[in-house]
Formats: C-alpha cells, sequence, structure tokens
C-alpha cells in the first residue's frame, strides 16, 4: 500500500473547515430547536418526540450514505458528491427554518435539516480518515473536534451577538425572535460555503490500481450496499462493540440536556416555565450565552486532548471527561445565578470534547481502512439509538418518574454520564491494528 503524502497542519485545518459549517448548523438546532417549540406552544412532556427527526435520519441515512461513499468514484471524489448534497439541503432548511408558522412546520423541516446534516457527516469522517497518513489521523479528528466547539460556541452565542443590532423582543409574526431568524441565515451561508473551501482547498486522493479493482469488485447497488452493512455489523471489532454501552449513557445524557436545558435554567435562575414570557426568552439567551461557554471550552479542550491522548490513550482521557461532564449536570439545578451555571459549563465542555473526538480515536484504531465509510455510518448508530430510545422513554417518565421539572433531567443526565465513565473503562484497549496492516492512528 502506497504511503499517503502527509500535510501540513494548516491543510489540515483547511480540510476540516467544512465542518466548521456543518457543526454550526447543528449548534443552531441544539440551542434554538427547543425554545422554537416553545415559541409554538409545544408540551414539554412529549417535547422529546418533535426531536425525533435526528435519530431516525441518523439511523436510516448514515450507515447507508457510508457504505455508498465507500463504493462511489466520481470526478470529484468519494466522499465530494455527499458533502455537496448535503451541504445543499441543509442550506435550503436553514433559511426556511424560522419562518416556521407551526409545529409540524418546524418539525419537518427538522427532518429535511437533519437528512442534510447526516448525508455529509460521516462521509467528511472517512474523508479524514481516507486523506491523512496514518499518524496524522489523531489530528485531524480532534481538529474536528476543535471545530465543533468552535462553530458551536459561536452558533450559540450568535443571536445574544445580535442584540446589538435588534432587540431580542422584536418577534416575527410566528413569535420566534427576529434575532433567532437572522442567525439561520449566517449558518445557511456558512453551511455551503465552508464545505466548498474545503473540498477545493484539499481535493481527494485518487484511488490507486488495486483499490479500483476492489471497487469495481464491489457494485454499488441497493442489494449489495445492504449486504455489505449486514456483513460488517457481523464482523464488527470488539473493542467498538464495547463501546455501545458507552456510547448509550453519554448519547441519552446529552440529547436530554439539549432538550431540557431552557426549561431547566427558566425555572432555577428566572422562575418562569412560560415560553411566551419575557423571562423565558431571557433564559433562552442566557442558556445561549452557557452554551456558547461550553462550546469554546470544548473547542480549546480539543487541542489539549492531542497530546493528553497520546500520552495516556483516549479511553481513560475519555472517561474523565464523562465524569466531568457528569458532575455538571448534577450541580446545574442547584445554581442560583448565571454566574454559577457558567462555571459549571467547564465540565459540560470537557465533556462535549472528549465526545467528539476521542470517541472517533478509539473507533479508528480497530477498524480496517477499507471500510472507513461503512464502520463510521454504523457507529453513528451508537449515536442515534440512544437518542431514539431517549426521545420515546422521556415523555413516559417525565412526569411520572421526573416530576414534570426539567431540572430533573438533567440530574438523571449526570447520572447516565457517570455510568458512560464507567463503561469507557471496560472498552478493550488492547486490539491496535499493526501499522503494516493498516493502523488508521498513531499511538
Amino acid at each position: 500500500m502506497s504511503e499517503k503524502p502527509r500535510l501540513s497542519l494548516l491543510r489540515i485545518i483547511e480540510m476540516n473547515i467544512g465542518f466548521f459549517g456543518l457543526q454550526f448548523s447543528f449548534g443552531l438546532q441544539q440551542a434554538n430547536m427547543g425554545p422554537i417549540y416553545g415559541f409554538l406552544g409545544a408540551d414539554e412532556a412529549s417535547m422529546p418526540l418533535l426531536w425525533l427527526a435526528g435519530p431516525m435520519t441518523g439511523l436510516i441515512i448514515q450507515p447507508i450514505v457510508g457504505a455508498m461513499s465507500d463504493r462511489t468514484n466520481t470526478r470529484l471524489g468519494r466522499r465530494t458528491p455527499y458533502f455537496l448534497i448535503g451541504a445543499v439541503i441543509c442550506t435550503l432548511a436553514l433559511f426556511a427554518m424560522p419562518y416556521s408558522a407551526t409545529l409540524w412546520m418546524a418539525a419537518s423541516l427538522l427532518w429535511i435539516l437533519d437528512a442534510g446534516n447526516n448525508i455529509t457527516m460521516e462521509p467528511y469522517r472517512a474523508y479524514v480518515a481516507d486523506r491523512l497518513a496514518p499518524d496524522q489521523r489523531s489530528i485531524g479528528f480532534l481538529t474536528q473536534s476543535a471545530f465543533t466547539g468552535l462553530a458551536q460556541t459561536l452558533s450559540y452565542l450568535a443571536p445574544s451577538l445580535l442584540t446589538a443590532f435588534v432587540a431580542r423582543d422584536v418577534l416575527d409574526a410566528n413569535g420566534i425572535p427576529v434575532i433567532v431568524r437572522i442567525a439561520f441565515v449566517i449558518g445557511a451561508i456558512l453551511s455551503l460555503s465552508t464545505i466548498l473551501w474545503s473540498v477545493l482547498r484539499v481535493r481527494e486522493l485518487p484511488l490507486s490500481a488495486a483499490e479500483q479493482a476492489e471497487l469495481d469488485a464491489k457494485p454499488l447497488t441497493v442489494r449489495a450496499t445492504l449486504a455489505e452493512i449486514g456483513n460488517a455489523i457481523a464482523e464488527m471489532p470488539r473493542p467498538m462493540r464495547q463501546l455501545a454501552a458507552a456510547m448509550l449513557c453519554q448519547w441519552y445524557a446529552m440529547f436530554a440536556y439539549w432538550q431540557y436545558i431552557t426549561f431547566a435554567v427558566g425555572r432555577s435562575l428566572y422562575n418562569t416555565s412560560d415560553p411566551a414570557s419575557a423571562a423565558f426568552r431571557a433564559a433562552t439567551l442566557t442558556t445561549q450565552q452557557a452554551g456558547a461557554l461550553y462550546n469554546f471550552i470544548a473547542f480549546i479542550g480539543a487541542l489539549v486532548l492531542i497530546p493528553v491522548v497520546r500520552r495516556f490513550g483516549a479511553r481513560p482521557t475519555h472517561a474523565v471527561c464523562l465524569a466531568a461532564s457528569g458532575a455538571a449536570m448534577l450541580l446545574i439545578p442547584g445554581v442560583s445565578t448565571p454566574a454559577g451555571l457558567f462555571v459549571l459549563m467547564i465540565g459540560i465542555g470537557i465533556g462535549w470534547a472528549g465526545m467528539m473526538g476521542n470517541t472517533y480515536v478509539m473507533l479508528a484504531d480497530c477498524i480496517p481502512p477499507h471500510r472507513n465509510g461503512i464502520y463510521m455510518g454504523i457507529f453513528n448508530l451508537f449515536i442515534v439509538i440512544p437518542m431514539l430510545i431517549q426521545t420515546l422513554t422521556m415523555p413516559l417518565i417525565y412526569r411520572p418518574l421526573l416530576g414534570g421539572d426539567p431540572r430533573h433531567v438533567l440530574m438523571l443526565g449526570g447520572v447516565l454520564m457517570l455510568a458512560g465513565a464507567l463503561a469507557t473503562l471496560l472498552v478493550d484497549a488492547g486490539h491496535r491494528r499493526p501499522r503494516d496492516t493498516g493502523e488508521l492512528l498513531a499511538g
């Protein structure tokens, strides 16, 4: 197998700029969909069902797109066509979202938006694994994590920054603040422009003769793609299987956090549960500012984690990250000032940095390189299935077990994060692939 050309740090950054636009879009969802649903009259207990788009589109689209991208070869490359199609879909949905007049319209647009994001996501991760030399891939994935933190910092902060130009209480006819609409327009522009920058600046490598011959033997058909997915699941490496328990805990907790943090802050700091009130809009901005802070910490943390992971390994590092996030979630319901909330964002940010980087480092240690796309897609099932479970179970337990209080949702999330830290320590770290058989990451 020929050695891949090494890239400078600047080029690695450029190839991940598209991930910035993708994660800006995700950040807008995380920060604003809960409040948007509240503005449009959603019930707190059943609100998770309105978030069903994310886990369902991920469950259906990402494994299929991952497998298809492994079997694709066009003039643009293997992964690039999926980036571009997904970016266009995201851009259109982001433009339309703040004009939603009803709950069903907002929920429908979220399905379209998540479909576009999912078409882009796993081919993008496979593109990094494809393009970089083995000892540079950990830098590539953690650079993606850093861009996740930076993009989501700015997406969470965008409405607050826009209050310098438009008052927070200026509303469109549907009750959604104008500052939210402008933030979504900014996200739409970034979604497409950053992807274009990356694919033009760092193009995919052409396939070798051996890779092309292997691709020719694997036709891009529905039947072949589904068969490949089934075969890959059956042959899933043991450490990847073991990651499932930790992923279940951390993603159930994080999805619940995104859905209910604004409502919890509304009760804790602003003594309100009325989404139509000025106090709730103030709680929304405070939560977005806190979200910007934890994402900025994740941005810095991802850079710090690069030497830490190299020194101590991804497994123990990730366990510490999840424990920090769990402790913060347990403490958030007791804060009484915005300053106290902001301090706890340190723990949330450390956990988020680990979730966006460490798990992919652990994954890339154990999967065969010719199946990067399909295993990146299948691994997304470890994210969306916990989200799906959370979506379906939370309406059942919200009032009977959690007392109808969003603060109790965060405490449940904290317990699950700590459980995820313990589960991470049980992942087998000893099955690393030697470099001459295609190791994806250097130690």
